[in-house]
């Protein structure tokens, strides 16, 4: 991952997991919603560590039924 993405990736990942959790979901949860996605990548974009792609967002997004720019706020 490009160090210089760092804090925005902790900014996605912290509101992820904020989001998950006002829905009651586990990362299991949101994985099988999100289309048969890996929890360990859900935990791992949340933590900050995943360098992800746009289209997994966006499924993870209609999972939470939540429009992208939510993921973005600090």
């Amino acid at each position: 991952m490009d160090e210089r993405f760092v804090t925005i990736y902790k900014t996605i990942g912290e509101n992820l997991r904020d989001k998950r959790k006002e829905k009651n979901l586990s990362q299991q949860q949101l994985a099988d919603l999100a289309g048969k996605m890996d929890r360990s990548k859900i935990s791992d974009i949340e933590n900050g560590k995943e360098d992800f792609l746009f289209s997994t967002l966006l499924k993870i997004c209609v999972a939470l039924e939540i429009n992208i720019d939510q993921l973005f706020k600090n």
